[in-house]
């Protein structure tokens, strides 16, 4: 869990006599960066950030800006709770609790809620909905593959921020009197599909990815065994085709709960001398990284390349 870095008001720095003309300059040359107006972060940190933390900084940065105190919720909360999400592009998104919907302005997108349904909490000194209540409505409203990576993530614990699981009994419960009943059927297959064995949210997005192509379901962290030598683990398995994938994303050389006290290119050699090991024992082995994941269609040619079996048609979800 990293540590956000200061945010800059721009009333600090018109205190401190500069001029806004002097803040744009600033801003130019890369010593700031504007995340709002009025609101700064010095520009060689966030170059440093990770794409998720940028976000997350963006979601401060707007609670800076607010008059009245506000309740994050969908992506923001997520990123809040440090419940993962598919891409980083979002925009802040928030409740209001006025009828008729909310406006969307200055990078936030404001939702609609009925006060009695929504369950309130303080984390981060920002105030936001509900682990149960941010997944279900990413589930009601993304789509089905980026549903799993938030859904995957709270069925196990999350010992950084000292959270427990939770279950899909508990997400369940929670969906009846505020969804609509196609909402209500989206959150439903995807919490039913979700699975606490999927290792980070880039193994979570694939497995939705092959489910939605018709691919045959992976057995997931599978061990491939010689007699009764452990060769190693593959975070996909299709035992009838003999072939492993594995998904190749950036938290297995970047986040400690990943690297586990190695560096980042002791790790890059373990994967590989897996990968061998894997190999020795004939199996096919795909591999594929976040590229793939975002380029539509490109997992689904290369897992058919591969040899993976389907069950079916592609699925509408």
């Amino acid at each position: 869990m990293a540590e956000l870095p200061r945010l800059i008001l721009a009333r600090e720095y018109i205190q401190q006599g500069l001029t806004p003309n002097m803040l744009a300059r600033r801003c130019s040359s890369g010593a700031l960066v504007r995340l709002r107006q009025g609101v700064y972060v010095d520009g060689e940190t966030w170059g440093s950030l990770q794409p998720w933390d940028q976000y997350r900084l963006k979601v401060q940065a707007a609670a800076e800006t607010f008059t009245s105190p506000t309740v994050f919720t969908w992506h923001s909360a997520a990123s809040v709770w440090g419940v993962p999400t598919v891409g980083h592009q979002h925009p802040v998104h928030a409740l209001t609790f006025q009828n008729g919907g909310g406006r969307s302005r200055a990078g936030v997108r404001r939702h609609y809620a009925d006060p009695a349904g929504v369950k309130v909490f303080r984390n981060d000194d920002l105030l936001v909905t509900g682990r149960v209540r941010t997944v279900l409505d990413l589930a009601a409203f993304t789509s089905f593959a980026e549903a799993i990576v938030p859904l995957d993530h709270v069925l196990k614990p999350d010992r950084a921020r000292k959270l427990p699981a939770l279950s899909k009994e508990q997400l369940l419960a929670e969906i009846e009197g505020n969804y609509t009943t196609a909402a209500v059927r989206r959150i439903t297959l995807a919490v039913e599909f979700a699975n606490a064995r999927s290792a980070s949210p880039g193994e979570s997005y694939s497995r939705a990815l092959m489910h939605v192509a018709g691919f045959e379901a992976p057995d997931l962290q599978h061990e491939i065994r010689v007699g009764a030598g452990l060769v190693g683990y593959s975070d996909y398995y299709w035992d009838g085709a003999r072939i492993a994938g594995e998904f190749d994303g950036v938290e297995k050389y970047m986040k400690p709960e990943y690297l586990k006290g190695r560096t980042p290119s002791q790790v890059v050699v373990d994967e590989k001398c897996r990968e061998d090991r894997i190999r020795a024992t004939g199996c096919t082995v795909v591999r594929w990284v976040w590229a793939d994941l975002m380029t539509p269609g490109r997992l689904e040619r290369k897992l058919a390349a591969a040899g993976v079996p389907r069950r079916r048609a592609r699925s509408a979800q």
